[in-house]
């Protein structure tokens, strides 16, 4: 199995551009897939730096419904007609982030995805749990076992009442499955990655071998002392499962230094263009 990280926040490989946004192409013994597809066609550009043929993608996996992981689906799209793309039902929801009464322009910013995604003849629209076969799978959390994290309480919906918080039921991970081995791959688990992680538990009575994702523990400011405490909180408790993790995009290098100091060799972070080593 080859798994690489096609772009994210971070500088990696050189050649290949780093910008806020997330894209892995996995490739197994029957698929090549794409889990997202990062804020832009930049994303493609990384490809074929790699050396990676989207053309001969199969799969594209929605993790959600956000802008910095779908940028590159319409791009991608003109390339590949074929690739069957998943998403759930929700993810064309309204999708806000509060910028605070202090935000330059509007307070409210759009961070949801192209409308015409959805029109794509190839998009599968889901809702909950699904089998693709039986190397792939996507599943989704039912309840939430833990607080949601504090970055959270930002991401909103626009419905009819307003501007209410965003309940992430349009967030699903991929299950991967080769030579007895479990990949568990998330984009930014905004349910929480310890949710993720239980539920991930209760639906198949294991751990997964590998978790990939994304913890969404970003700030622009400085963290407070509590919130330093609730990522310390989230690391010693991910060590408390056998998975070994792989990081990137949302989790930030701040909080990564953090959770780095507990988790030692169990936590790795994938920089833009970098390979997974299992």
């Amino acid at each position: 199995m080859k798994i690489i990280n096609l772009i994210e926040n971070t500088a990696g490989k050189p050649g290949c551009i780093f910008a806020h946004g997330l894209s892995f192409y996995v490739q197994t013994a029957y698929h090549r897939l794409l889990m997202d597809l990062g804020p832009s066609e930049e994303t493609l550009h990384n490809a074929d730096v790699l050396g990676i043929d989207l053309k001969a993608v199969d799969t594209v996996v929605l993790s959600h419904g956000h802008y910095d992981h779908s940028g590159g689906i319409i791009p991608f799209s003109e390339i590949n007609d074929r690739a069957v793309i998943y998403m759930q039902s929700s993810a064309d929801g309204e999708y806000y982030a509060d910028d605070g009464a202090l935000a330059e322009g509007d307070r409210y910013r759009y961070i949801g995805i192209d409308k015409k995604i959805p029109e794509l003849s190839q998009v599968v629209r889901l809702s909950g749990d699904h089998v693709i076969d039986e190397e792939l799978e996507l599943f989704t959390v039912k309840h939430r076992t833990h607080q949601l994290p504090f970055t959270n309480r930002r991401l909103l919906i626009k419905n009819s009442d307003g501007f209410v918080r965003d309940d992430f039921a349009h967030e699903h991970y991929l299950v991967v499955r080769e030579e007895e081995k479990t990949i568990l791959i998330s984009g930014c688990a905004h349910n929480g990655i310890l949710s993720i992680i239980d539920a991930y538990a209760e639906k198949y009575s294991s751990y997964p071998d590998v978790v990939i994702s994304g913890f969404h523990l970003m700030k622009k400011t400085p963290y407070r002392p509590e919130q330093l405490e609730d990522i310390r909180d989230i690391a010693k408790s991910l060590n408390g499962y056998p998975s070994k993790y792989y990081t990137c995009h949302c989790t930030g290098l701040p909080a990564y230094d953090v959770m780095k100091e507990i988790m030692g060799d169990k936590l790795s972070y994938i920089h833009s263009g970098e390979e997974v080593i299992l």
